[in-house]
């Protein structure tokens, strides 16, 4: 299994030997690169644009919603960082599938996220493109476009310590912004601003009750929120560049996953808590919507800057991400031996460049055919993180017994109440894909990403049988 090599300090070398083989890649992520890459990651546009459309569906009850949905990706980051804490790997939850479920299950894992995230990219590069453009018309959509993908493949191809640094102050950009919204609306809520009076509970009891559209309201919003949680991943594949990944991941993945759950569902208290839930327009930000309330002048262009940025980021992390992975299953034999080729400083270029030019393809399809071509790519992975987080948490209890059994000194971050809350997590899984089959909505995605699943695990399975022939 793929991993990276020692970090210098006694007891904190990751395990070596045959199955063991140490990586070519740099190793000059620090601590703090990755503990802002594990809270910025998944502080995007989803948040602080999309949450609006929950908010709709659940009124103020999606503060449940996110609370449910949080908890699942709570529950599949603490089994991934177990695994990652023990043995760091560049595959990550790739190479841990592999390990316990065999070839079928890496190769699956591993390129159904690579099609996730290059998909995605295309998803940002627009947004941002978008936001652009609106301050400059005169420079069309897709020159924006081009810049952004150019200077983020130079960032992605120069020493990952680059790609740290691009990370951290994005993500300290979107932390301070929440953190700053989080200290103005607690104020308002409470009088504390100048013009504003205290709020009381009227908007949480008002409008229909906290339950407006009763607990299908809830799992309707949990539908629409929680693969704002995906994203998470990508700090566990980070770990093996840094300069102790054990140590690292263990206390990257436990801090962000409690202080990204303060962040969301604390943002939904203060805004559902101001705002009557129903007065929020479609589309709009409901961020924009309570700086406004407040008396936040240009409250509009401030978001606009932030979800520039946020967008920005995960598009430099998700060009990392799976370029990363790509490199990791080139080197188990699952994609083409060429993209191996490591740089001088550790970096694996050519995986880089196979990664962003699917990027381009996939960007170009957007802005010909947004409504067709590249609805259906989008379609095709809307429920592929779903796929991912299962194979996490099955190969998470496959592996637990195998380390307990034969490395137990590896365990430094464990799973709560083993092997109960990773059934758990399963079960939470299930339900959600249950749900996503009866919702109107989401039902196209599920179609879609599980067509797309069952075509990696037919070529997983040929690949299989003519192994097994050689």
């Amino acid at each position: 299994m793929p991993t990276s090599p020692p970090a210098g300090r006694p007891g904190s070398q990751p395990p070596t030997g045959p199955e063991f083989p140490a990586e070519p890649l740099s190793h000059s992520l620090k601590q703090r690169h990755l503990t802002m890459l594990g809270l910025g990651g998944v502080i995007g546009a989803g948040l602080f644009v999309g949450s609006g459309a929950g908010i709709g569906i659940a009124g103020p009850a999606i503060i449940c919603s996110y609370l449910l949905a949080g908890a699942l990706a709570m529950l599949v980051m603490r089994a991934l960082g177990e695994m990652s804490a023990a043995m760091p790997a560049s595959g990550s939850f790739s190479v841990y599938a592999e390990r316990a479920l065999g070839r079928w299950a890496g190769f699956s894992a591993g390129w159904l996220y690579w099609f996730l995230l290059v998909v995605v990219l295309a998803v940002e590069a627009t947004g941002a493109a978008k936001i652009a453009n609106g301050w400059l018309p005169s420079v069309d959509q897709w020159v924006w476009v081009l810049v952004f993908m150019v200077v983020f493949t130079v960032s992605n191809l120069a020493a990952v310590k680059n790609f740290g640094e691009f990370e951290f102050w994005f993500a300290a950009l979107k932390v301070g912004a929440i953190v700053l919204f989080l200290i103005l609306g607690t104020l308002a809520i409470f009088g504390l601003l100048p013009d504003t009076d205290p709020i009381g509970m009227a908007n949480l009891t008002g409008q229909g009750g906290f339950f407006p559209e009763g607990f299908g309201g809830v799992v309707a919003g949990m539908l629409a929120v929680i693969f704002a949680f995906g994203g998470l991943e990508v700090v566990t594949i980070a770990a093996a560049e840094s300069d102790d990944p054990a140590k690292s991941v263990a206390r990257a993945v436990r801090s962000a996953v409690w202080r990204i759950l303060f962040f969301y569902v604390g943002s939904m208290i203060v805004i559902v808590t101001l705002l009557p839930w129903d007065s929020l327009e479609p589309g709009q930000s409901p961020y924009v919507a309570v700086l406004d309330s407040i008396g936040i002048p240009a409250a509009g262009q401030i978001m606009n800057i932030v979800v520039f940025v946020a967008l920005l980021s995960a598009l430099n992390a998700n060009l990392y991400g799976s370029s990363r992975m790509v490199f990791s299953l080139a080197e188990r034999g699952e994609a083409p031996k060429a993209l191996l080729k490591v740089s001088g400083g550790g970096v694996p270029r050519r995986a880089v460049f196979a990664s962003v030019a699917f990027g381009f393809v996939s960007v170009v399809l957007n802005l010909l055919w947004p409504d067709t071509v590249f609805l259906y790519m989008l379609n095709a992975v809307g429920a592929v993180l779903l796929f991912v987080w299962a194979l996490i948490a099955v190969s998470e209890l496959k592996l637990r017994r195998m380390l307990e059994r034969d490395m137990p000194e590896r365990l430094t971050l464990r799973m709560w109440c083993f092997p109960y809350l990773t059934w758990a997590a399963l079960l939470g899984m299930a339900a959600v894909l249950v749900l996503m089959l009866f919702d109107d909505s989401a039902r196209p995605q599920l179609l879609w990403s599980s067509g797309a699943a069952a075509a990696v695990l037919v070529v997983a399975w040929v690949r299989e049988i003519r192994a097994r022939r050689a």
